[in-house]
C-alpha cells in the first residue's frame, strides 16, 4: 500500500509553515518533507514533528542562494567550501529531526565550464555528502529534474543519475524519482520503474500531475496504476506529495483537493 508524504513547501500553503504539520496529520499524512529546514531551529521542527505523530523522510541541502536563482552546488567548481559546509549543517539538522535522506541538489551549469569538470565536481561533493552522512545512517540522494521548471539543471534524466550513481560508488547514494520531472524528460514511466526500482537504488519517489503540477488526479499521468505498480515491484518507501493544489492558496485548498488519495489510506 502507498505511503504518502505531504510536501510542506508546496501544500498546505494557505497556512504559516509551522502549522502545516498539525494540518497535514489531520488529512491522514503520517510523514512530510519540505525543500529546507533552515529558517527554523531544529528543537521547533522535531516539536511539530512529535507534537504530531509525524516523520520526516526528507529535505534539501542547502542549495545556494535560493532567492537569486542558484539552484544546489554540487556541480560547481570552486564552491567546494560552501558546498561542505552546508552538508555538516544538513547533516546536523537530519540528526536532530531523525531525517533518514538528504536530497543533494545537483545545480544550474555554470557558463564555459565544461561537462567533464562539472562531472567531476559533482561526483567527488556527492562523495564528500555520503561519506559525511554514512555514520549517521542517512542516504544522500540525488534527482533528476527536467529542464523547462529549472533550465540549464545538471542533472535531467534517469539513466544519467543511475550512471553518476555507478561513479561515486558510495552504498548510502540513492535516486530520488519524482515521476513529475521524469514523464516531461522522458515519459514512459511504467517501464522507467521497471528498470530502475528493482536495482534498490530508487530511495524516495515523488509525484505531481503532469503537465500542471497540479493534484495527481490531474493531467496526463494515470497514478493509481503506477501506484499499484510500485506495489507489485515491492516499493516500501515513501511517496512525496509534491505537487502545488489546483486551487492555489486559497483557504483550505490542499485539503479539499486529497480526494485523490482518500482510497489509498
Amino acid at each position: 500500500m502507498p505511503r504518502f508524504a505531504a510536501n510542506l513547501s508546496m501544500l498546505y500553503n494557505d497556512l504559516d509553515f509551522l502549522d502545516r504539520f498539525a494540518a497535514a496529520a489531520r488529512d491522514g499524512f503520517q510523514a512530510v518533507e519540505y525543500l529546507f529546514p533552515y529558517d527554523f531551529a531544529p528543537e521547533q521542527l522535531a516539536r511539530r514533528l512529535r507534537d504530531n505523530g509525524l516523520q520526516q523522510v526528507l529535505f534539501n541541502a542547502p542549495p545556494g542562494d535560493w532567492n537569486a536563482g542558484e539552484r544546489g552546488l554540487a556541480c560547481i567548481p570552486g564552491r567546494e567550501a560552501e558546498f561542505a559546509q552546508g552538508m555538516d549543517r544538513a547533516v546536523a539538522y537530519a540528526q536532530a529531526l531523525g531525517c533518514p535522506r538528504i536530497h543533494v541538489m545537483a545545480g544550474l551549469k555554470p557558463a564555459g565550464a565544461s561537462e567533464e569538470i562539472l562531472r567531476a565536481t559533482y561526483i567527488a561533493n556527492v562523495r564528500h555528502a555520503a561519506r559525511l552522512a554514512a555514520p549517521h545512517g542517512i542516504a544522500i540522494l540525488l534527482e533528476p529534474i527536467n529542464g523547462r521548471d529549472m533550465p540549464g539543471f545538471f542533472l535531467s534524466r534517469q539513466d544519467q543519475a543511475h550512471a553518476l550513481l555507478a561513479d561515486i560508488a558510495e552504498p548510502n547514494v540513492q535516486i530520488q524519482m519524482d515521476l513529475y520531472h521524469c514523464q516531461i524528460v522522458e515519459g514512459d514511466l511504467a517501464m522507467k520503474i521497471r528498470q530502475h526500482l528493482p536495482t534498490g537504488r530508487v530511495g524516495h519517489v515523488q509525484i505531481a500531475g503532469v503537465p500542471e503540477r497540479h493534484e495527481p488526479d490531474v493531467g496526463e499521468v494515470n497514478y493509481p496504476y503506477l501506484f499499484r505498480l510500485l506495489d507489485q515491484l515491492g516499493y516500501d518507501g515513501w511517496i512525496g506529495c509534491e505537487y502545488r493544489p489546483a486551487r492555489g492558496a486559497a483557504a483550505h485548498a490542499t485539503s479539499e483537493g486529497l480526494g485523490w488519495m482518500k482510497g489509498w489510506l
